[in-house]
């Protein structure tokens, strides 16, 4: 059995972003402009393509996969109407704006720490 070290962690992370925007992306289409959808599905095609890059092992994604984190909760979080999900209930859109908030923010945790391991491996 493969022990589970901070680089599988966060490749996991990386690899269920793109699960949750595979699942975010029909909630989304038919309830909000369309130029809102395509910049989300542009979002989740940019974690996809980290998503691939970890799957071909290039360090380069792992400094991506931290500034998609960025972006991603730097366009959700304040957005009111994501909270307004969460105090409606246990729903779909729920439980993937609080699931999608914790990867992101893990990933911002997790990453850097990452980063920061390699490089102190290289040296």
């Amino acid at each position: 059995m493969k022990l589970l070290t901070l680089r599988r962690v966060v490749d996991l992370l990386i690899y269920l972003s793109v699960i949750l925007g595979a699942v975010l992306l029909p909630q989304l289409y038919g309830l909000v402009h369309m130029w809102l959808f395509f910049s989300v599905l542009g979002g989740w095609l940019a974690f996809l393509v980290d998503a691939l890059l970890v799957a071909k092992g290039r360090s380069i994604a792992y400094p991506f996969a931290l500034v998609l984190a960025i972006l991603t909760l730097a366009a959700s979080l304040p957005r009111p109407e994501h909270y307004s999900f969460v105090e409606a209930g246990p729903s779909l859109a729920s439980a993937t704006f609080i699931i999608g908030s914790i990867l992101q923010i893990a990933l911002l945790i997790l990453v850097p720490i990452h980063l920061n391991r390699s490089r102190k491996k290289k040296t």
